[in-house]
């Protein structure tokens, strides 16, 4: 193989013209790598091509030349833009070949769904000479696995689920065995993904300036608003050395930011919350206005998630939160729907009606009509109500609709898992113009 001693070098090249018109997402990439990472294979280069011989021709040759590793998805299909196949064997000097067994695949999927089979499908069982065929066990697009010297070529097709399945079930275990076989000596490499919320991207990269600056251990930064993503990366010569490294960092990293961090990997907040009210046997209701029940749908996207939320109310009229919470017309009189007192009164009588043991609420102006000089667009408050008392907020989030409900949504969530956790009720900094900081009451202040 080559590339540099130590390290197995990967390029992900992903093939069609929608890719590059931005019709879909290319999701297939970060799949990809992130399958690779666990064999200790680093994805150097991410590539988009289109369906264009002479661009795809450029695309391989650089591939191949400068990576151990190449995978290709797309271009496997049955129509004319589908030229994956006949521009790698032209660029590897290498004839196309019928394989007769796939060929027989092809026609008995079309059998078995009933349909006839168009005559250019016959050209999806046709490879580049030496290559070894992947089945497809879902699709009628075999892929293929093609060894050129100092690179391994892979090529999948492009819809997700069937290059996923055939990712896992035939790519990665081959590729294992052979790194194993080669007897090259490479680094070990290891990474987690550590979620955080309430802090900045920039501000947690100012935060964090001495962690894993040199060496062996890099720290990477993602926002996905309105989270930010950590990913430290270890590398060592064994894998005992790689861990220990990633565990150091990680230690240092959660010392650092506390409880701003809520989840590793997957798990998103939401789930976090329905774990901890199942662990801790509690029970949470909510109240929303401006959230217009994405708190409530966030958390019954969580399979098991009625183990621990009752239910919620949607009260956007002032009407609705007088009939459904029980917030007086007086209350809403003298200080209006968005603002602390009716943010109380709405948490403490949701939490009442359900007999939930967590009550939360949110109110605001999410715009981009609405505001005042005293309740500007962005303004929102935001309640929770324990056995404890009742806990307020209010922030002003310069964004437009969609982000300023997103991120409200968040802070609900993660209010939730901080009270399950016995933690401070910290308010987020990111995006934030102005907010209050009231401290947890015993009732209406």
């Amino acid at each position: 193989m080559a590339g540099v001693v130590g390290n197995v070098i990967a390029e992900i090249l992903t093939i069609g013209d929608e890719l590059l018109r931005g019709e879909i997402v290319d999701s297939n990439k970060s799949f990809l790598s992130e399958r690779l990472l666990g064999l200790d294979v680093q994805t150097h280069w991410h590539t988009s091509v289109r369906d264009d011989p002479d661009d795809m021709t450029d695309a391989f040759r650089r591939a191949l030349a400068r990576a151990d590793v190449v995978l290709v998805s797309g271009g496997l299909g049955p129509t004319r833009d589908d030229l994956t196949t006949e521009i790698l064997a032209a660029t590897t000097g290498r004839p196309l070949e019928l394989d007769a067994e796939s060929l027989e695949t092809i026609r008995g999927f079309f059998k078995r769904v009933g349909r006839e089979m168009a005559e250019n499908n016959a050209k999806q069982a046709y490879f580049p000479k030496g290559a070894q065929v992947l089945a497809n066990p879902i699709g009628t697009a075999p892929g293929f696995w093609l060894e050129e010297p100092g690179c391994i070529v892979c090529c999948l097709p492009g819809v997700p689920p069937e290059l996923y399945r055939m990712m896992d079930e035939q790519v990665i275990p081959r590729l294992g065995r052979v790194l194993a076989e080669s007897g090259r000596e490479r680094s070990v490499v290891r990474a987690v993904l550590l979620r955080t919320f309430g802090m900045g991207e920039s501000t947690l990269d100012e935060e964090l300036r001495d962690v894993a600056a040199a060496g062996d251990v890099q720290l990477g930064f993602r926002t996905a608003f309105p989270d930010n993503y950590l990913r430290p990366v270890a590398r060592g010569r064994t894998e005992a050395e790689a861990e220990e490294r990633l565990a150091e960092v990680c230690q240092t990293i959660r010392e650092r930011l506390g409880p701003l961090i809520y989840a590793e990997g997957d798990e998103t907040l939401e789930a976090v919350v329905v774990r901890l009210l199942a662990e801790r046997g509690r029970t949470v209701a909510v109240a929303e206005s401006c959230t217009g029940g994405s708190i409530a749908q966030k958390l019954t996207n969580v399979p098991g998630s009625s183990a621990g939320f009752l239910g919620g109310v949607v009260a956007y009229s002032n009407a609705s939160k007088q009939a459904l919470l029980g917030v007086s017309a007086a209350l809403l009189e003298t200080h209006g729907a968005v603002s602390e007192p009716v943010a109380r009164a709405m948490a403490e009588g949701v939490r009442e009606r359900y007999g939930a043991d967590v009550g939360v609420s949110t109110t605001g102006i999410s715009g981009p009509d609405g505001g005042s000089a005293d309740k500007p667009v962005g303004l929102v408050h935001v309640a929770l109500a324990d056995a404890s008392g009742t806990h307020t907020d209010h922030f002003v989030f310069p964004l437009d609709r969609i982000r300023h409900r997103l991120l409200t949504t968040q802070v609900g969530l993660d209010w939730i898992r901080r009270r399950l956790l016995g933690l401070e009720l910290a308010s987020p900094t990111l995006m934030r113009a102005r907010g209050g900081g009231s401290a947890p009451g015993g009732g209406r202040s």
